[in-house]
């Protein structure tokens, strides 16, 4: 007789970070090899950028449904990320062979990604009702590499595309396992309440709330468009190549998510958020004048760690503020809406480059940060 120790929050917590970076690791599994894809499939400027914002998309209709549905609070949630997972993993394994069903496959990807990343924190937040900031830094940071995975196996030279893709969704399938067979819901998981459609409605009309979404909007405004266009943006501005996306995207920003974490937990989660939204605001800034310069690499690697650090912030504020029985619904509907127009900036961004240079259109990311740290600025009063 096999008798199983009691689960507790750090293991959990790891078992929840392995889960992240294996099943998030699909997310730009195509972004990455995208300069391979349209070179044997003839994919035009628009269809590549369509290819890259149909995950976003995907992402923030599958999070709308799950939170319409109160399913992050309603179903199982170990037992939710771990078929969400094996549909994102199915999806991105039969990519390689159908060309020409490749949109609405990361659409499904994206889809599929809602029960994965918004459940996971609901999870985290049931195993540490106190020092949620640095546990949900650890989660996101592990969303973070698993992110930017694809962009270091791209980097090995004997590693074909497909292999990336398929790469990818094997290590899906090892988050779905993992998610299925070991992870627990933490002792605060609140009892399945009854569905209510509703309960958008309220957190629109509530102050604290609303702020914490608007935050968090500014923030995706630029999170996505970076890490999606960073390689191209490299490429076209002569900056350094080979796993720089990765260390920047991956390494920096798991390093910001850790100590924005660990700082909110003593500073507040509205002043972390604020600062870390005014330094990666005043990096989009400066990458114009450091474009093409020795100085662009230093920017880069702080625009990394300050551009993820601020997002444990506000998912750690918003269930603080939510209704205790329906933070999984919160979560999915602020990361629901945050996705959708991270969608619009992944396409806005590769559009104005081709208007107007690459170095004169990341910039443009600087608007989110800030009118996003104005927003916390609003809450700190």
């Amino acid at each position: 007789m096999i008798i199983l120790r009691p689960a507790t929050g750090t293991r959990q917590l790891t078992l929840l970070a392995v889960v992240q970076v294996c099943a998030m690791s699909v997310w730009f599994s195509a972004s990455a090899v995208l300069p391979a894809l349209r070179a044997e499939w003839g994919l035009a400027g628009e269809q590549a950028i369509l290819l890259a914002a149909a995950v976003q998309l995907g992402f923030t209709c599958g999070a709308v449904a799950s939170a319409a549905l109160n399913l992050a609070d309603r179903v199982r949630p170990p037992r939710l990320m771990a078929v969400s997972a094996l549909v994102a993993a199915t999806a991105t394994a039969a990519l390689p062979w159908c060309a020409g069903l490749a949109v609405p496959l990361r659409f499904a990807t994206g889809f599929a990604l809602a029960g994965v990343y918004p459940v996971g924190m609901k999870v985290v937040v049931s195993w540490f009702p106190r020092r949620r900031g640095i546990a949900l830094g650890v989660l996101l940071g592990a969303l973070t590499v698993g992110s930017a995975l694809p962009s270091l196996l791209v980097t090995l030279e004997p590693v074909r595309w497909r292999a990336v893709l398929l790469g990818s969704a094997v290590l899906a399938v090892v988050g779905a396992a993992v998610s299925g067979v070991f992870v627990r819901p933490g002792p605060d998981l609140a009892a399945a309440p009854p569905w209510q459609p509703r309960y958008l409605l309220r957190m629109a009309a509530d102050r604290r709330q609303r702020l914490v979404c608007l935050g968090y909007f500014g923030h995706m405004w630029e999170l996505y468009a970076l890490w999606a266009w960073l390689p191209a943006y490299l490429t076209a501005t002569g900056g350094p190549g080979g796993s720089t996306a990765f260390v920047v995207i991956g390494l920096c920003g798991a390093a910001g998510c850790v100590a924005g974490g660990a700082l909110s937990d003593r500073c507040g989660r509205a002043v972390v958020a604020m600062t870390a939204m005014l330094v990666s605001g005043g990096c989009a800034v400066l990458s114009f004048p450091v474009s093409g310069t020795a100085w662009l690499l230093p920017v880069l690697l702080v625009w990394g760690v300050a551009v993820i650090a601020d997002s444990g912030q506000f998912s750690a504020a918003l269930a603080e503020t939510a209704d205790p029985r329906y933070v999984g619904t919160a979560l999915t509907a602020m990361t629901a809406f945050g996705f959708l127009l991270s969608a619009g900036t992944i396409q806005l961004l590769p559009l104005l480059a081709g208007a107007v240079g690459w170095r004169a259109a990341v910039p443009v990311l600087a608007i989110g940060p800030l009118l996003g740290a104005a927003a916390m600025h609003r809450l700190r009063r």
